[in-house]
Parts: structure tokens; sequence; C-alpha cells
């Protein structure tokens, strides 16, 4: 039987109509036909975040002001960056708030109450944090429990042991060298604050999108079942990205003590509710398997500086939540419907 060749005339008729058809597409398919995705929402809105600030307020485009503001938000960059990795493999974690406080709480205590040189009782602390999160990974992994209750239950547990370590009571006595953290710099005007975070998010950075720890996490929140089956050991990956999350929490709540030059059992409460928001702004998926560094830091500097920008306008903090809410709302609507046009 002779095989079928399309006329030459009938192949010309298919090309004529896919090159008339490409011209007269509409506008809106043409510009959903770009990579439109939220890391790309989030940066224009980053532009004009500043464009609406310098309106709102003279002092808002000053160079210093900018770099100083922002130290008041990097212990949530320091927790958004490891909340990446956990969100992306499909998890979440609710107790990073309060093991800040905890890691804190004992910190001050081992140094004002046992007289612990403070050098010691930060390595001590950063371990403690680490062991934290070891502990959130282990009944996760070892016991099969969701991610969510564990961290729920470990989120009052955390907290409830700061509380009764340290009291209702402040500890404030730390070495000159620690404290004012927020007055230091790395380099030039860069405040020490931003100098840490912008290096941990390099290093984070490169995890992710350059080191095979990365493509495992996206395999796991992708498909934990299919990942295992591939030979990923979904287990350790997820203790050591636990354990890695509960000590950037105790990092940054040395931090945010050196900042405050104080340790109370209640600081940080509704960070972990900043950082979340951060990492599902900056583009990562909350169902897991897509997420990227670069994307959770763009949406952490546009929280920053709305903030800052509706504080110099005197806008209330109940307002500035409303915003902020919509902004996450916005962001993730615009490239859905895109997307589904596209």
């Amino acid at each position: 039987m002779p095989e079928f060749e399309p006329s030459s005339s009938g192949v010309e008729t298919l090309q004529r109509r896919t090159r008339t058809a490409a011209k007269v597409r509409s506008p809106l398919a043409k510009f959903a036909a770009f990579r439109f995705n939220r890391e790309v929402v989030v940066l224009i809105l980053l532009g004009i975040a500043f464009f609406v600030g310098a309106k709102l307020s003279p002092f808002f485009l000053d160079r210093d002001y900018l770099l100083d503001a922002s130290s008041l938000y990097m212990e949530t960059g320091l927790i958004a960056l490891a909340m990446t990795f956990i969100i992306i493999s499909g998890n979440i974690d609710l107790s990073v708030a309060s093991t800040l406080a905890l890691v804190a709480s004992v910190t001050a205590l081992m140094h004002a109450k046992m007289h612990l040189p403070f050098g010691a009782a930060m390595i001590l602390g950063l371990i403690l944090g680490g062991l934290l999160g070891l502990f959130n990974g282990l009944m996760i992994v070892r016991l099969k429990l969701p991610s969510l209750a564990v961290t729920l239950g470990t989120f009052a547990l955390y907290r409830g042991l700061a509380q009764i370590i340290i009291g209702d009571h402040s500890v404030g006595s730390f070495p000159d060298w620690f404290a004012g953290i927020d007055y230091r710099h790395l380099a030039g005007p860069i405040p020490a604050p931003l100098g840490i975070f912008l290096i941990c998010a390099v290093v984070f950075g490169l995890l992710l999108h350059q080191h095979i720890l990365g493509r495992w996490t996206v395999a796991i929140g992708t498909n934990a079942a299919a990942s295992r089956y591939s030979g990923i050991p979904n287990g350790t990956i997820l203790i050591g990205l636990f354990t890695l999350s509960g000590f950037m929490a105790g990092a940054a709540g040395l931090m945010l003590e050196s900042r405050l030059s104080v340790a109370r059992f209640d600081m940080g409460t509704g960070l972990e509710l900043d950082a979340i928001t951060a990492v599902v702004l900056g583009g990562t998926d909350i169902f897991g398997g897509r997420g990227t560094i670069f994307g959770t830091v763009t949406a952490l500097f546009l929280i920053g500086i709305l903030r800052n920008a509706m504080g110099l306008a005197n806008i209330k903090v109940e307002s500035q939540l409303v915003v902020i809410g919509l902004l996450l709302i916005f962001s993730i609507v615009v490239p859905n419907l895109l997307q589904r046009k596209k």
C-alpha cells in the first residue's frame, strides 16, 4: 500500500495559516507567552514599592536609611532561607520562632547565671538549635507524622520551655563585642546583619541550584514515592533539612539577641509566619517541588521595604498586614491566570 504524502500545496497552506495565526495573536496571549512567573511579579512589585515609598516620604530613598532599616528583618531572612528548602520538600516548620526564643534564652542564661564565656555559649546555642530541628526531623521521618502536626506541637513546646527557663523577666548581660550587631558594618556602609544574610543567601542558592542536595529536595517535593524508588534517601534528606532549619533559627536568635541586647521568652513571636510569607510570596510552591532562593530574597526585601515605607507614612500595623496579605494573594493569582491563558 503506498504511503500517504501530503501535496506541496497542502503543506504551503498549513504553513501560511500558522504564520497568519502567529501574527494575529492577541496582546494578552503574547504577554502570557513570556515566562511570567511569580519571581518576575515580585521583582516588578519591588520596583513599584520603591516608587511608592519615594512618593510617601522624601527620606525613603536615603541609602543609609534603607541599609540600616534592613537589619530589622534579617532574622526573618535567615529563617526564610532554610524554610525555602523545607517547603520545596513538601513540608512546613512552624517551630522556628520558638526555637529562636529558646536558643536566645538558653544562651543568655549560660552566660549570665553559669558564667560561661559568651563565645562558648553561642556555639552551644547553635548546637542546641540544630538539635531542636533534629528532633523535629526524627519525629517526622521515624514516626511518619505530618510536619504540620509535629512542628505545631514543638511550636508550643519550645516556647514553653523558654518561658520556664527564663521566666517572665529579661536577661541583658552581654559582652560589648556581641551587643549591637546592627551598628556594626562588614564592608563599607553594609550593616553586619545584611552582610551575613547575603553571604548565607549565596551559600543556600548554590546548595539549591548547583548541588545535588537541591535536586534531591526538589525531587522529594515533586513526588516523594518516585524519589524513594529512584534511590534518593528521603528520610536522611528531610532530617538534615529540619536540622538545618533549627540551626538557622538558632543563628537568627543570636542575631536578634544581639540587636535587641536582651533575651526574653516571647522574642520573635510571629516570625515563622513572616518567613513563610516571604518564601511563598517569592514563588515557592506551598505543595512542594518548586522554588528559588532568588525569589525568597526578593520577596523578603519587598516586604521589608513596604513596611518601612508604610511606617514612614504613619500607616497602622493592622493596615500594613492587610497590604501584605493582599500582596501575597495578588502574587499568586496573577501568574496562575496568565499561565492558564498561555
